[in-house]
Order: structure tokens, then sequence, then C-alpha cells
């Protein structure tokens, strides 16, 4: 049996547009991209710097976006770390995060990256790129 694969993914600036500590606008495809990774098998971790009511925000607004999470600036549900502000790397076989050496590509391109399997026709007017993907309308 294959071991689940774990993306550690930012939320400022990654998820939605860079407004902390406020919660920018959501990035093109972001939601879709993440619940398509999580039909997949995915397990996505929130990998983030907020910590406090801030991330409690974030987590709820990905909440409300339908997205919840493995776990949350953790490796694992439930896990606990001394000290409330303690930053670490999380382990995870992947990062999505807009502070990578030659930025943030397009969600559409990550999901073809990590799905090629399943392409998208990006060339088609009339529909959006998770219709073509899925075969129903936006």
């Amino acid at each position: 049996m294959l071991k689940r694969q774990l993306i550690a993914v930012d939320f400022d600036g990654t998820i939605v547009e860079d407004k902390y500590p406020g919660i920018g606008n959501e990035r093109l495809f972001a939601f879709q991209t993440l619940k398509a990774l999580q039909a997949k098998g995915y397990l996505l971790i929130l990998w983030t710097c907020r910590s406090g009511k801030l991330l409690d925000e974030a987590v709820e607004y990905c909440r409300q976006k339908g997205i919840e999470f493995y776990s949350v600036n953790s490796n694992y549900p439930g896990e606990t770390v001394d000290g409330e502000d303690f930053m670490r790397k999380i382990d995870a076989d992947m990062y999505i995060d807009d502070r990578n050496f030659g930025g943030l590509p397009g969600w559409g391109e990550i999901y073809q990256t990590l799905c090629p399997e399943t392409p998208v026709d990006f060339k088609k007017k009339k529909k959006g790129f998770f219709s073509n993907l899925f075969g129903s309308g936006e």
C-alpha cells in the first residue's frame, strides 16, 4: 500500500493574497485545486506563521470555503510542541508557498503538475478550468 502524500500549504500569499494580518482575496482556483487534491487522496497541512486568533480566523475561512486540513501547523492531528510560538519545518512530501524560489505558479499549473493523468484544456473559452476537469458548469 502506498503512503498518502502530505502537502504543506501556506496561507498568506498562497491560498489568499497577502494582506496579513487581514485575510486577502482568494487566489484564483486555490480552493478548487485544494479540494481536487484532497479528492485524489492528498493530505493537506496548513503551514503558516499565523498563531492564536489570526490562525483561528484563517482555519475558519478555509473551512467556510470547504477545506478541512489534515493538520494545522503540525505534522499530524493532535501533535503538541513546547512553546506557543515555536516554529519549525513541517515534515511533508511537498510544500506550496508563495516564497518558493521562482514564486508561486498558478493553482492550475500546480494541479496539472501533481495530477498529470487528469489533463485540462485551457484553450476552451466557454468553460473554466474545473468545468473542463470535472465536466460540470461552474
